[in-house]
């Protein structure tokens, strides 16, 4: 299983439309084929800060869904949002 954890810091008066684009859109990403689950935290210093956390089957399974239209749409309209790049990674979970 792989666990994806990604980054997020939002300009200061948009995180209330990056929590309105994720709750738009987790149901149809954990419908994703391959998707076991996904959640979004918020750092409790900084609450410009997200996290997603979610699992996948493999890593074909998360780049199938990076290549969907699915995940072009989601992530065009919450990169506009951003006020730092996002950082990623794609963990192994034992």
């Amino acid at each position: 299983m792989i666990v994806r954890i990604v980054k997020m810091t939002f300009i200061e008066d948009k995180t209330g439309d990056f929590e309105l684009i994720f709750k738009e859109s987790k149901d149809f990403i954990r419908n994703f084929p391959g998707c076991q689950h996904v959640e979004l935290l918020r750092q409790a210093e900084d609450p410009r800060i997200y996290f997603t956390y979610s699992h996948w089957d493999d890593l074909a399974a998360l780049e199938q869904y990076r290549q969907s239209e699915l995940f072009a749409g989601v992530w065009k309209r919450t990169k506009a949002l951003f006020a730092a790049k996002a950082e990623a990674h794609s963990l192994i979970k034992y």
